[in-house]
């Protein structure tokens, strides 16, 4: 590796010094630039489109928006939705027009371009659509969500990952070997489990573990003739690490999404773990305590009534104990429900019920079935044949009908064989049987 590589400043962060000038030297997202892959053809055969990069922070989309204007021989104009306006877009896009004179393409990039508004956005919408600019975004939220449909449908969409482990252990020892180029030492010494330990640590963003190296070095032990890195000093930098979590964006609704899938699919070791996930990221217990009631009702239902109860109780010992130790409670729920016996039948009788209230408007209540508080009402016939079930044989009116007439064959509750359900089914078609023969 050359000193060309590194933008050698004294005060510039390591990860500016290091960043890659060519495709080569990219580090990771081989599921887009390894050899064969559109977009790595696009580069190497110049065919530069319009597109947006979408993955966590320090994943290279910035890296990579420079690398391709780079190879590609274009004009490159940075902005940040941040601070950019309407104003500075207009500014860019004149900028292009006079590259474009010249024969040359313009590629604007737009960091963490889900910030701008709609209007902001639609002023991109010609200078694309007239070939001045080539857009690229760079964004942490997703597009399909956070972009109009009009600008995205010019673009192109890339998902960017997280990186490996591997990816940056081999970042790690490229610095290592390039030490008197980035830090002007030669005796910096990282020792194996060090290097491991921070490039897990790192949590798969390549500027975080950079920025910790720089401060790992500045940190490091002199021993005899070399300055040593061990867990030690790295556990002093990281003091506590936080995993990746937006209380508003992608990742939460992933990872509440992993925790319901993995309660559904009865695995209570990744039920836990998405719990622990979600609490150790900053997610409201509060709001894990009211998903995890509801996932006793949608999930488990009367397959097992207990589940219900257990997490009425988790939520009320967090809210009397408080975080941490509440927090215990919500993990006992959270294996109780991934135990369980399943059953989703409440939760389909409920919204098969839901839709035809909605869908038939006010229908009328059978009239045995109506209030008769005064003697006028008694003299309508309201509730005149209505039969007390339990002046009934086995306490059951067999043949009566609750619903109105035109619904009165509906079947919105259908129990499945396990659990307590099981047994439910049983009274249900026994019950069914008793209305037949009434019929007859």
């Amino acid at each position: 590796m050359t000193e060309q590589l590194f933008n050698h400043q004294q005060f510039t962060p390591l990860s500016s010094r290091m960043r890659p000038k060519t495709i080569a030297e990219f580090v990771g997202q081989m599921h887009l630039l390894d050899e064969g892959k559109p977009l790595r053809i696009a580069i190497e055969n110049q065919y530069i489109h319009s597109l947006v990069f979408w993955g966590p922070p320090g994943v290279g989309k910035t890296t990579l928006a420079k690398i391709i204007a780079s190879q590609s021989n274009c004009h490159f104009i940075e902005l940040s939705a941040v601070m950019a306006g309407v104003k500075e877009i207009r500014a860019a896009v004149a900028e292009a027009a006079d590259y474009q004179k010249r024969q040359i393409n313009t590629i604007v990039f737009i960091d963490e371009i889900h910030r701008f508004s709609k209007s902001q956005q639609d002023s991109l919408l010609a200078p694309i659509e007239e070939g001045v600019i080539t857009l690229f975004g760079a964004t942490t939220e997703n597009p399909s969500f956070e972009l109009n449909n009009a600008l995205l449908s010019r673009l192109r969409v890339y998902v960017l990952k997280g990186l490996e482990t591997r990816d940056l252990s081999n970042l790690i020892e490229r610095v290592l070997a390039n030490q008197a180029i980035l830090f002007e030492k030669t005796n910096i010494h990282m020792e194996a489990d060090a290097l491991q330990y921070l490039s897990e640590s790192a949590d798969g963003d390549a500027r975080k573990c950079l920025n910790m190296l720089q401060i790992a070095v500045d940190l490091a032990e002199k021993q005899a003739d070399k300055l040593l890195i061990n867990t030690a000093v790295l556990k002093q930098v990281l003091q506590t690490q936080v995993n990746r979590f937006d209380k508003q964006g992608d990742i939460f609704y992933d990872q509440i999404s992993a925790l319901h899938k993995s309660v559904r699919g009865s695995n209570p070791d990744a039920s836990v773990y998405w719990l622990t996930r979600m609490i150790a990221g900053g997610c409201d217990p509060y709001y894990l305590a009211r998903r995890i009631i509801r996932m006793a009702s949608e999930d488990i239902g009367n397959a097992d009534p207990r589940a219900l109860q257990i997490c009425l109780d988790a939520a009320a010992a967090f809210e009397r104990l408080g975080s941490p130790e509440g927090e215990l409670a919500l993990a006992q729920a959270v294996i109780y429900l991934a135990c369980a016996p399943k059953s989703n039948a409440c939760y389909v009788a409920y919204n098969l019920a839901r839709l035809d209230a909605e869908n038939y408007g006010t229908l009328d209540v059978p009239i045995h079935l109506k209030n008769a508080p005064t003697k006028l009402l008694k003299e309508l016939g309201h509730g005149k044949t209505y039969r007390y079930a339990h002046d009934e044989p086995n306490a059951y009116a067999a043949g009566e009908t609750y619903l109105p007439e035109k619904l009165k064959n509906a079947k919105y509750y259908q129990p499945s064989d396990r659990g307590l359900e099981g047994k439910i089914k049983q009274k249900l078609e026994f019950l069914k049987k008793l209305d037949e023969e009434w019929h007859q």
